[in-house]
């Protein structure tokens, strides 16, 4: 079931809607990535999306709830994309009966289930929910400052932002050092294995 999230993200929607026109459009930053990973976010929950006329509010990547991952994407007229990955499932029952984030009180929730996923309407909202694995790419925003056919392709070509996501490289909590032994190019390949340490004739 999809969890409610209370986050310094949602806290700072203001901030983000302030913010049109001063993203990036790149994919993340090795900052933005230890940043988020620094915050708790998993790295295989860690994604970046290409929406046409929108580009990513860099200082709205983080952490959301417990280890998932949010963003949002501004357009320079003011327009709003939130993408949200955390673990979970869905299906048909969980459409209807999850109300949209953001959503005017009572809005009835239609749901159409397709290629890319669930799209989800209603009052002026509305958004993709795509499965991936264990987790789930919820991406939207309002009806008039998105269409449907952007949605569905950004959702569906969503990527982790983390090389393959599976965590085995460096983050900020080991100082960034290399999980295996270091070469040296000192030690001699035979013998006790202590350092080479001639220096030649006059030495």
């Amino acid at each position: 079931m999809i969890r409610r999230f209370v986050t310094a993200l949602s806290l700072g929607l203001l901030v983000v809607a302030g913010a049109s026109g001063c993203g990036t459009g790149a994919p993340l930053s090795q900052a933005l990535v230890d940043r988020a990973r620094g915050q708790g976010a998993a790295p295989d929950l860690i994604y970046v999306v290409e929406i046409p006329g929108f580009e990513l509010a860099e200082q709205s990547v983080g952490v959301v709830g417990d280890e998932g991952f949010g963003s949002f994407y501004v357009s320079p007229e003011g327009g709003q994309v939130e993408l949200r990955v955390d673990r979970g499932t869905f299906g048909d029952a969980l459409c209807a009966e999850t109300p949209l984030a953001q959503a005017e009180p009572g809005s009835v929730v239609t749901c159409d289930h397709d290629e890319a996923g669930w799209y989800r309407s209603g009052g002026d909202r509305h958004e993709y929910v795509a499965v991936r694995g264990d987790h789930l790419i919820r991406l939207g925003g309002r009806t008039g400052e998105v269409d449907r056919a952007a949605l569905k392709s950004a959702v569906a070509g969503a990527r982790n932002a983390v090389g393959d996501g599976d965590g085995a490289g460096p983050s900020p909590a080991d100082g960034g050092r290399p999980s295996g032994p270091i070469e040296r190019g000192d030690l001699p390949t035979s013998g006790d294995g202590a350092p080479n340490n001639d220096v030649g004739a006059g030495g």
